[in-house]
């Protein structure tokens, strides 16, 4: 039989997570095409290559396959995505297979890969393999390949990247988007196909799912629908996945559009309520709202005006911030902006800070606030409007107002999305800094915990403190003569002399009950 190794180098694309904990759709999906070649096929991440030295051992193999697009980059702590310099080292070290280079990593950096040393570069694999793109090849492929994910380094710890629907629904795009160029035009894909990796996935043992692969998930289902919500669609997505995976920990989203919000009202309400009703806690709908100026809204495309987005944010709140047991709203709007687009000024930056602050005064939660430098990408209209005049960036007025986000709408929106004594669930330890542990649990951009203890398992943990975008908290259900005197210290109010006491003359209770647990 042949073999086949697959490198998961991760892709970040608009509408897709693949960086751990995060397992994307492209590793799965190539992984199902290979196996239904009677491949045996193997996989393995980056980080796992760099941790122990793989660069030379993957000669065994006859096909070898490396996954890598950054579209969107961010701040990454749970893996660091493959340079082309790291791919250019494993293809050279490793010329026995058929070397084959995919993902998005192809749209922005062709000139760079003359050299890179693969067999071919390939846009879709599925198609490359099968001569064909459509979702019943798909299909077949996305259940097949669900059971590489037992290879992940983290795994059961991970959560899969399911795909709901290819491009957007909008005929003429934002002038900087990358998805139109991915994928052309819209198309939901087949709910029973949806529902079946689910299910496979989940009996491979996966228990925390987002529904991304989408640019709006509330636009799924609107080509049966004459273009509008399609609330009978939505529900029956939602009740389905519930059904085939009903221990599941974690059914998150994405991406959705306010401008089909607000346009849909009040249709789009049950949408909504439906998502509440079967999501768990700490759920995102993240807008690209991009800009709240309105000059740079028309002069780059984006969809909507200003004062639908507050529209949407608002009616997200109302429907979305009921709070579960453990004092986490269900489903808060998360919000993204560009900055550098054309049109751009000083009073641009002047009206989101406004706007953002008008937000906190009128007790809307925004569970978490997005802030980038714009990334030309090829064959976009940004990317043609560049080659004709230079794209203006200011970074001192950038980082600026970056700071004044940061510590002071950041910090008070994480005060009011997580109050002091909230129970985060299953938290997992990322990485440790002198006598702290920084913990995440799995989801839609997780909350990063630091907490004043080295914790090796993932465990509850009860929120008594604030950074601008992180938490700190304690290790939730432990007897006094469990927690450390700076786990004590960190409960408001209890400094060393207090924390001392109760160390030392405390019954065994339960730390909660100091916050009122």
């Amino acid at each position: 039989m042949r073999s086949a190794i697959i490198i998961d180098g991760y892709v970040d694309e608009p509408a897709v997570l693949g960086v751990p904990p995060y397992v994307s759709t492209y590793p799965r999906y190539i992984a199902g095409t290979l196996f239904l070649k009677d491949f045996d096929v193997r996989y393995t991440t980056i980080d796992e290559v760099r941790k122990k030295e793989q660069w030379d051992s993957f000669n065994e193999y006859d096909v070898l396959v490396i996954i890598s697009g950054v579209t969107v980059p961010g701040r990454y702590i749970g893996g660091t995505p493959i340079t082309l310099k790291e791919i250019e080292k494993i293809f050279s070290k490793n010329k026995k297979p058929f070397r084959i280079l995919t993902g998005a990593v192809l749209q922005n950096s062709r000139e760079v890969l003359k050299n890179i040393g693969a067999d071919e570069f390939v846009e879709d694999f599925i198609e490359y393999a099968f001569e064909t793109n459509n979702y019943e090849i798909k299909r077949t492929v996305a259940v097949e390949g669900a059971r590489i994910v037992k290879y992940h380094p983290r795994f059961p710890d991970i959560i899969c990247e399911i795909e709901v629907s290819l491009g957007c629904e909008r005929k003429n795009y934002c002038t900087f988007c990358s998805e139109p160029i991915l994928h052309k035009g819209f198309s939901s894909r087949p709910l029973k196909d949806i529902v079946d990796e689910i299910e496979a996935l989940y009996k491979a043992g996966v228990k925390a799912f987002r529904l991304g692969r989408s640019a709006n998930i509330l636009a799924y289902g609107m080509e049966k629908n004459s273009g509008k919500v399609n609330n009978n669609l939505i529900y029956e997505l939602y009740n389905s996945i519930r059904n085939v995976a009903p221990q599941l920990e974690v059914l998150h989203t994405d991406n959705a559009n306010p401008a089909f919000i607000a346009r849909n009202y009040p249709e789009i309400v049950n949408a909504l309520e439906t998502i509440v009703k079967y999501n768990t806690e700490g759920d995102v709908l993240s807008f690209g709202v991009e800009s709240f100026d309105p000059y740079v809204r028309k002069r780059n495309n984006i969809d909507g005006t200003v004062e639908e987005i507050d529209f949407a944010i608002k009616i997200v709140n109302e429907i979305g911030k009921v709070r579960t047991r453990n004092g986490i709203p269900k489903l808060l709007p998360g919000l993204n902006f560009i900055f550098g687009l054309p049109g751009e000024k000083k009073r641009s930056y002047e009206i989101l800070y406004e706007k953002l602050n008008n937000y906190l005064c009128d007790n809307i939660l925004i569970r978490r606030i997005n802030l980038r430098q714009v990334i030309v990408v090829p064959e976009t209209p940004l990317w043609f409007y560049s080659k004709r005049k230079k794209i203006k960036f200011d970074h001192r007025l950038f980082k600026h107002y970056k700071y004044l986000i940061r510590n002071k709408i950041d910090i008070e929106m994480i005060k009011r999305v997580f109050p002091i004594g909230t129970r985060i669930k299953n938290v997992i330890p990322e990485y440790h800094e002198g006598k702290l542990t920084f913990a995440r649990p799995l989801g839609t951009y997780p909350i990063l915990v630091g907490i004043p203890a080295h914790l090796d398992k993932k465990r509850d943990i009860l929120v008594v403190g604030y950074g601008p975008r992180s938490l700190t908290g304690i290790r939730a259900d432990i007897k006094i003569s469990e927690a450390t005197m700076d786990e004590l210290m960190a409960i408001p109010g209890i400094g060393r002399k207090t924390a001392e006491t109760i160390k030392a003359k405390a019954p065994e209770s339960l730390v909660n009950t100091l916050l009122g647990g």
